[in-house]
């Protein structure tokens, strides 16, 4: 006789991992998309450029209002928060928790407290935010 659950005489009981947290919900498209700052059209043309094109285009962009002069901006020295921040935001949007963020990463606990309040990744992407700007 089989019963329901049985799987070659043993009882099969798994338990189901809960892989959810508060970054279960962090994602920079539907969050660009809801500020109305970014579309799929949107999304396709600049999948279509490389990273280096889009720093460049974005540099230039920044720039066209003063002539393509940036005196006094530390750029060069700038990058490395830059970069920082934005890969910050793609793992917390990747992730679903801090703890599977951390470790993506390669960070112990410590430095990721330090980089979190640093960029304050949980405002950005707080709803709260969202809402009062609308």
């Amino acid at each position: 006789m089989c019963y329901p659950g049985w799987v070659g005489g043993f009882m099969s009981w798994k338990r189901k991992r809960r892989l959810q947290g508060k970054n279960k919900y962090y994602s920079l498209a539907k969050k660009l998309r809801r500020e109305q700052r970014s579309s799929d059209e949107f999304e396709i043309m600049l999948n279509q450029l490389t990273l280096e094109e889009v720093i460049g285009l974005k540099l230039e962009l920044a720039t066209k209002s003063v002539n393509g002069k940036l005196f006094g901006v530390p750029l060069w020295y700038s990058l490395h928060n830059v970069v920082q921040d934005a890969v910050l935001k793609y793992t917390f949007s990747a992730s679903r928790t801090n703890g599977e963020a951390m470790r993506y990463l390669g960070l112990k606990k410590a430095e990721m407290k330090k980089l979190l309040k640093k960029y304050n990744i949980d405002n950005y992407f707080s709803e709260k935010e969202i809402e009062d700007e609308i």
